[in-house]
This record gives C-alpha cells, structure tokens and sequence, in this order.
C-alpha cells in the first residue's frame, strides 16, 4: 500500500503532521516529505500548513474520499490476501502415477501438513499420462506430477533426474558388467510394460537406434519384475520405480545414459490457488531433501 495515501488520510484525520507521523511510526518530517511528494505527483496541494497545524485545502477535501476509497479498498484487499495465504481452509487435487505416490507423497504430506493443518489433500494415481494431462485440463485437479515433455501446455516446475536402469536377475551372464550393451537390448529378450502412448523407455530404445526383441508385454510394473527375476527376460525402469521393490534384481545402466525429468505441473502458476502454491513448494522442498538423501546414500 501507498503510505503516502496513508499518511493523507492520517493527517487530514488528525490536523497535524507531527500526531500523524507518532501515530504512523515516522518522523515528523517524513510524513511532510510524503505528503510533499503527493501534492507533487497529483499537481494539486493538499493542505495549508501553520503554527497550529494542517488543513485541508479545498483540493484536498475534494480528494480526501477518493483516497480513502483507495486505501481501504487495499486495506480489504490485504486482508483477504493474508486469510488466503493463511491457508486456513481450501483443497489441493493432486493426480500422480503410482511410483511418486508411493515414495514422494507421504514425506510431502507430512511437511505440508505441519505447516497447513487445515488444508484437505487429495490424490488419485493414474496409470496413462495422458489420461491425467487431460483431467488436470479440464479442472478435476489442480496439480499433477508428470514425466516431461507435457502433452499440454502446461506450467512445469522439475523436480528430478530419474535415471532409467536395466534390471536383470542376479545369475544374467550381464549382471556384472559395469552397463548393458546396446547389442543386448536388441537380442535379449525384453518384458515390457504395456502401455500405448510413447514413453520414456521407448525413448531409451531409440536413443541407442535398436529395436527392442519383446517375449512378454505385461499391464503391471511389478508383474515385469517378477518375470525377470525368474529369467525371462530383461526389463527397463526408471531408478524411482526400483525402489524398494521385493525381487531380486541386478540394476545395470544402458550403453547410453537416458534419463527422465519428473515435474509437477499446473494450467497457469499465477492463476493457481495459494494452497497449490504452497503444495508445490512443498513438494520442492521434500524431493530436493529426498534426492540429497539419496545421492549421499549411494557408494
């Protein structure tokens, strides 16, 4: 807010310059300057000051209601701004896919709960990205989390680089090599994971310029991993989906290092709720926390 209105409005109540200024917290001469500068940028002056205080001019009776209009209305304003940011009450619709519910979404919650107690979080996981773009799109959630490029044009916040790995059983000839060769991805038969739009490990393939010899197309992550820890074939995952999976699986990295960005994303950032605002901090601040853990973790 202008203090220069401020100190008008005060000034004009009281009379005086210098009970304006003990009230307002300035110098006597500061509220003089302020008010001084306003008569400059308005061309019109606002008081005639003397011995026995400041009085309004006709100038300044004329204007004094608009002012007034103008700082109460931003006195309304930052009220309702501060209740806002307050996060007292509201929701956040959050769609992710199941790894980031999985390992991201408890340690976030927690965070954004101690700091926004009273504010209702919820979470639906979708299998297809598209899919999930296309609810956000049409107002079922305010903030997905998604593997970048978006579909849509979206407002993308990264969190991550999650690199994807080929996982084999433990007794694979391969298993001990320091990465999986392009070659292999190419004969080995491979397990994929079903699904119709292009992925990231369609892009895995393309980048080493192999087609991939598929034995199986399985509908669930962990069901691919259960058939490669029986030897049926490699699979590929990203590091996120790997975590604390049950099977006994040796983690190799491509010939070419591939990795997927994993980002949260909104319609339009500056036309989201402050509760979508303050989540997503949130969930920058936590991932960020989380990769730290993570890096340092690692031999």
């Amino acid at each position: 807010m202008d203090s220069k209105f401020i100190a008008f409005t005060k000034a004009a109540k009281l009379g005086s310059f210098k009970e304006a200024a003990e009230e307002l917290g300035y110098t006597q001469a500061g509220v003089s300057y302020m008010i001084s500068s306003l008569e400059k940028e308005m061309g019109v002056t606002l008081f005639h000051r003397g011995r026995t205080g400041a009085q309004l001019t006709e100038e300044g009776r004329t204007l004094l209601p608009w002012v007034l209009d103008i700082v109460n209305d931003e006195s309304a304003l930052e009220v309702k701004l501060r209740e806002m940011r307050n996060l007292e009450i509201g929701d956040v619709r959050i769609a992710s896919f199941a790894s980031v519910a999985i390992h991201w979404l408890p340690d976030v919650f927690v965070r954004f709960m101690e700091d926004h107690p009273h504010i209702k979080l919820d979470v639906t996981c979708f299998e297809e990205q598209d899919e999930m773009e296309d609810a956000v799109q049409n107002g079922e959630f305010d903030c997905c989390f998604l593997i970048e490029p978006s579909v849509r044009d979206f407002y993308t916040i990264p969190l991550s680089l999650d690199p994807l790995f080929i996982v084999v059983p433990e007794d694979h000839p391969l298993a001990h090599k320091e990465f999986f060769p392009a070659e292999a991805l190419a004969q080995e038969p491979y397990i994929k994971v079903r699904n119709d739009s292009h992925t990231e490990m369609d892009a895995l393939f393309e980048r080493h310029g192999v087609v991939p010899n598929v034995r199986f197309e399985m509908d669930n992550d962990y069901a691919v991993m259960g058939m490669v820890s029986r030897g049926l074939g490699y699979g590929v995952f990203p590091e996120l989906m790997l975590r604390d999976n049950p099977f006994k699986l040796v983690r190799l990295k491509p010939e070419i290092p591939t990795r997927r960005t994993i980002a949260l994303a909104v319609k339009s950032y500056p036309k989201s709720s402050f509760a979508t605002r303050a989540f997503i901090e949130s969930a920058r601040s936590v991932v960020g926390e989380l990769n730290l853990a993570e890096n340092m973790a690692q031999p």
